[in-house]
């Protein structure tokens, strides 16, 4: 049998071949609208800023070692030389730059990540890197980079000065420190966001855990955070969560959480009333953390795979609770992260109420699942800033699996959390899933019908960049067709802005749309002559992780590939028996029930029926 390893690096060889081939057919159409872009912009803008050029310029892929470069640096801000202070503040400019406003500068020697993450790290630990300093020369630099930077901004002429903050200074042993050099966004349509759906068997804290790090309240044991949370009549009765909710952290340019001044209330309906609204949040933001808040119960299996398929997070929050250990659907959640290829990141929570000796049987159980050959992750606790901090930055690279100890009722763990959530990599600069140099391709999510507006969509924009006023193509409806709109404003977290990229999660008002025609799973496309086909009939390579007897010509499941979710049949397999059970590989032909879809070649795919969960790519449109 075909192991779920070796398949999910096909899928992804499939899924990176399609898009590469689709991103090199669609470049002569974007060449041509791009010209035309930059003929009108040079007219109508001015010259970027240097806050614009720092959040727009990508890394240099040639560029030399950012170590080498952090060397120099530091080396010329000890020099006694005047001149090489001008070199620094260059240097600084240009890190920056090529990494999109946001850097952690380490000063003294790193420690080897193995012993750091394995917590065995001690002054004798070998395999140090870096240069060594002293206590004296790290507490002359800490000064010296702070005016630099603060020279960066006054060099480039712009409001929007850089940011220092020191994310942790050791003394001891092997003297170090890192810094967080920040460029605030210029505006909200610039701020990088971070994707993270929350996920985990009922009663594990997840509503909790994001009340307390969204309102900053702890929690008095008997679920006052999560109130502030719940959207319907029923969950506040239930406790339980059971539509996909949006909570956003916002962090700024110093690293600070951005939290409403009830911090010190015991007042429930305090905490409620006085909560942050989205866009007081986004204008105060150099970076915010938006969390897919998904529901634990069985019962809304399907809304939490909905969320995990339609959201495009950077990463899914497994939380546990520390009194029950990893059962029920925290297992199924894992199972499905791991299906999708989503990196992990485990909370541990209720720690203060727990027995040590059952804690540390829950920390034991977590620990086997993840390195069990299924997971093949590597669990690391996370006790300190600066493994927060190293964890944080290489985060996604490796099979490293953080793992926090968490109690919102003493706020133990919480810093840890909230450091790490704040250097995450945004979830738009992942070039490879999103290309903001191909045309348009906007999928809708959620649909709502505004009063005075009209019918909003909200969605992920997968490709391109979309601004007011644009003429685009709403499609596919029940008969495969397209229909013409006009975008008239975006919303980004709730404020108004003119463009949107790929990567953005927006809201969009369309023109003479009404709320009936609009569907989750549609996608607006740039409009052309030629609109997109809608699909019917598909075929795609699969995996089927369960299934307790036999799948057949004609099986129905509940498909799930991106924001589409509909039933699918099953009309033809290339398996010589005609029949698939667990653990089996075939190339299937599928065939949607109710209406066409947007689909391409390379696009990841999830389908279930009841128990049973089949994992695979398209490769073929019929």
């Amino acid at each position: 049998m075909t192991t779920l390893r070796n398949f999910q690096s096909e899928i992804h060889d499939i899924h990176n071949r399609e898009i590469s081939k689709q991103r090199a057919q669609a470049s002569p159409f974007h060449d041509k609208s791009a010209q035309k872009a930059l003929k009108g912009k040079a007219k109508e803008e001015p010259p970027p800023t240097f806050a614009q050029t720092a959040r727009q310029s990508p890394a240099d892929p040639d560029s030399q070692n950012l170590q080498e470069i952090e060397v120099r640096i530091l080396t010329l801000l000890l020099s006694q030389n005047p001149g090489d202070h001008d070199l620094a503040r260059d240097q600084v400019a240009a890190l920056l730059t090529q990494n999109n406003g946001e850097y952690v500068l380490r000063i003294g020697q790193r420690p080897p990540l193995t012993e750091l993450f394995a917590g065995d790290l001690n002054d004798s630990t070998a395999g140090w890197i870096g240069n060594s300093r002293s206590v004296e020369d790290i507490e002359t630099l800490l000064a010296q980079i702070m005016k630099t930077v603060e020279e960066v901004g006054g060099k480039a002429g712009t409001f929007w000065m850089p940011f220092t903050s020191v994310l942790f200074e050791v003394k001891d042993g092997h003297p170090r420190a890192a810094l967080l050099l920040r460029l605030p966004p210029p505006d909200v349509s610039l701020t990088p966001e971070v994707r993270c759906a929350v996920v985990g068997n009922v009663d594990s804290g997840k509503s909790t855990t994001l009340g307390v790090l969204t309102r900053g309240a702890l929690d008095d044991g008997r679920g006052r955070a999560r109130v502030g949370l719940f959207r319907h009549k029923h969950e506040i009765e239930t406790g339980r969560t059971s539509s996909v909710g949006m909570e956003i952290l916002g962090f700024g340019p110093s690293g600070a959480p951005i939290l409403p001044n009830t911090t010190f209330s015991n007042d429930p309906d305090v905490i409620r009333r006085e909560k942050l609204g989205w866009d007081e949040i986004s204008m105060q933001a150099a970076k915010i953390v938006s969390f897919i808040d998904l529901a634990g119960h069985e019962r809304y299996l399907k809304t939490t795979l909905y969320g995990l398929t339609s959201g495009a997070p950077s990463c899914v929050i497994l939380m546990v609770g520390a009194n029950a250990g990893l059962i029920g659907m925290s297992k199924e959640h894992l199972a499905i992260a791991l299906a999708l290829s989503v990196p992990i990141v485990v909370c541990i929570t209720k720690i203060d109420m727990t027995p040590p000796n059952v804690l540390a049987e829950t920390v034991k159980q977590v620990s086997k699942i993840l390195r069990s050959p299924g997971c093949r992750k590597n669990p690391v606790f996370v006790n300190s800033v600066e493994t927060a901090v190293e964890i944080a930055t290489s985060f996604g690279s490796d099979r490293v699996c953080p793992v926090f100890q968490i109690s919102n009722v003493t706020g133990q763990g919480l810093d840890f959390v909230r450091c790490f959530l704040n250097l995450l990599p945004s979830s738009e600069g992942d070039t490879e899933k999103f290309a903001v140099d191909q045309p348009l391709e906007y999928s809708i999510t959620e649909v709502w019908s505004v009063p005075y507006v009209g019918t909003v969509v909200n969605g992920i924009i997968n490709a391109g960049s979309i601004k007011s006023g644009d003429a685009v193509l709403l499609g596919p409806d029940s008969n495969g067709n397209y229909q013409s709109t006009v975008v008239k404003s975006i919303q980004r977290k709730r404020v108004d802005v003119s463009r949107a990229e790929a990567g953005q999660c927006v809201a969009l008002a369309l023109k003479r749309i009404r709320r009936s025609v609009v569907r989750k799973g549609m996608v607006l496309v740039t409009k052309t002559d030629t609109p997109p086909r809608a699909i019917r009939q598909f075929e795609g390579q699969v995996l089927i992780l369960y299934h307790n007897t036999t799948l057949q010509k004609n099986y129905q499941a509940m498909l799930h590939c991106g924001a589409i979710r509909q039933t699918v049949r099953i009309i033809g397999m290339d398996h010589p028996q005609g029949v698939l059970r667990t653990g089996d590989r075939a190339t299937v032909q599928f065939e949607f029930i109710s209406h066409p879809e947007y689909v391409k070649e390379g696009m990841k795919l999830l389908f279930r029926e009841g128990k049973t969960k089949g994992l695979g790519v398209i490769t073929k449109l019929i």
